[in-house]
């Protein structure tokens, strides 16, 4: 709210909305939004989108979504939901729950 009135604060690059897609490029930078999502073509297994699918849900009811998205579901033996290994060269960091 501005003086009483709402105001929409956009993005970097002046959109309302910003795509929950999220992008580790080969050199290991992270690209979030629309960028990210331009990415998908050139390198789909390191974009990840439509994450929230997989949020509360349980290994063994995923396997349809899992197969709809490029990049590589796993279970990380611990629990009994997802992991999404970040999987840019360089990279030596361990699997995070989401």
């Amino acid at each position: 709210m501005d003086g009483g009135k709402l105001v929409i604060i956009t993005n970097a690059e002046g959109q309302w909305t910003t795509p929950s897609v999220v992008v580790w490029t080969k050199n290991g930078d992270r690209l979030i939004g629309q960028i990210a999502k331009r990415q998908v073509m050139v390198n789909p297994e390191n974009t990840f989108f439509s994450v929230k699918r997989f949020i509360g849900r349980k290994m063994s009811e995923m396997d349809e979504e899992s197969k709809q998205v490029s990049y590589t579901v796993v279970h990380d033996g611990s629990t009994s939901v997802p992991s999404f290994p970040p999987r840019a060269a360089g990279k030596k960091e361990q699997p995070r729950d989401c």
